[in-house]
């Protein structure tokens, strides 16, 4: 089709959101006016303040940071039942922070047995992580971290403790413990006493009612010596106590940063240096810096892109279906508007497509494309 260009060298595993913050990739709209300059990335990060902070490059701070994935939902579940029950679950803890509505959305996928549950912030995630295998309807839910979750490397509160004081607040960091299945009868201080066995605590948190301080079984915890957390979560998890058996484990799981990195202008510097084969593959790709809202409001053309699209990557294997998000309700701001995605029937197509569409020209905008995790696609958690 006339709109596709010839692919020049890409930056396949550089995701949507890092290219377009880099600035190396022009605006929907925009025609490129000057070939990629890998060195542009270091300038764009050592400019005060003109594109993007390090701050807004964290991982705390993105989205993915803040939705789950859960599965088991029973049938006849609709979106508003499952953010009723889970806001009703964690407004009332005493470690929750947002409020009495700490769930701002759920979406479902077409059988309704897979949803994305996103909250208004990072630690109501890390939570509700906690309540996996919770029963609903009948039905046992899974709660786990989507697989674009990553890692965070740097603690935010840098509020200073006392010596041998053991703080109430406890961030999401890589060494943060998620201690479940605890029998509520143990109060704060033993279940201190049974941790520090491993080593001191830097801090220690018991999830209770507020209501009645009546204790829910979960603990968060970290240690001074991060060495000491391996050995606590083995050491821990499945022990008997008393009529239950603890399940340990680290409460952030996901990819993981390059050290000292908070996937700044080092971390982009070396995704665009490794290949789409560093990459979790996935049949769905996502295609960014192809349409502009202003195209996907018109019907017409909207049924011309998508065809368009259709087109080219059935050269590449057989389609099971795509997602043109498309503003709503007069906004721009609709999750997913700006991107396509494309879902293959096998990975070798998915596979084959990336390397051919990544950095090839759409109506004189070049295009960035990556995988894009199924599981998120299913649920429109775009």
């Amino acid at each position: 089709m006339t709109m596709w260009d010839i692919k020049p060298q890409g930056y396949e595993n550089v995701t949507s959101e890092q290219a377009k913050l880099s600035g190396m990739f022009p605006l929907p709209g925009a025609p490129r006016q000057a070939p990629m300059d890998p060195t542009r990335l270091h300038a764009f990060m050592t400019q005060p303040s003109s594109v993007a902070t390090a701050s807004a490059l964290k991982p705390t701070n993105s989205r993915q940071a803040k939705r789950l994935l859960v599965s088991g939902v029973p049938q006849g579940t609709d979106e508003d039942t499952l953010t009723q029950f889970f806001n009703r679950l964690l407004s009332s803890l005493n470690v929750t922070t947002g409020g009495a509505e700490p769930v701002t959305l759920v979406q479902l996928n077409t059988d309704k047995s897979l949803g994305m549950i996103e909250f208004k912030n990072t630690s109501d995630a890390t939570v509700c992580l906690a309540f996996s295998g919770i029963e609903f309807g009948g039905s046992q839910l899974e709660v786990r971290r989507p697989k674009d979750y990553i890692v965070p490397l740097v603690v935010e509160d840098n509020a200073e403790t006392e010596p041998g004081q053991i703080s109430s607040t406890v961030p999401d960091t890589p060494n943060k413990i998620l201690v479940s299945r605890i029998p509520e009868y143990l109060q704060d201080e033993q279940v201190i006493e049974l941790l520090k066995t491993f080593g001191e605590l830097k801090a220690f948190v018991l999830v209770k009612d507020n209501t009645d301080e009546s204790s829910k079984g979960i603990a968060f915890c970290e240690y001074l010596d991060p060495t000491a957390t391996d050995i606590a979560v083995e050491g821990l998890n499945n022990m008997e106590l008393g009529d239950s058996t603890l399940k340990v484990q680290r409460a952030s799981i996901g990819m993981k940063q390059a050290a000292g990195v908070e996937m700044g202008v080092n971390a982009m510097a070396m995704m665009a240096g490794t290949t789409s084969a560093d990459l979790e593959a996935s049949r769905v790709l996502q295609l960014l810096n192809m349409v502009t809202p202003e195209e996907l409001m018109d019907p017409e053309e909207y049924d011309e892109i998508c065809e368009d699209i259709r087109e080219e990557c059935q050269k590449f294997g057989k389609l099971i279906d795509l997602k043109v998000p498309r503003p709503s309700g007069g906004s721009r701001q609709t999750a997913g508007v700006g991107k396509i995605f494309v879902r293959f029937e096998t990975l070798d197509s998915s596979q084959t497509a990336l390397k051919s569409l990544a950095g090839r020209k759409f109506a004189d905008r070049t295009v960035v494309c990556t995988y894009f995790s199924e599981e998120n696609y299913e649920v429109s958690a775009f």
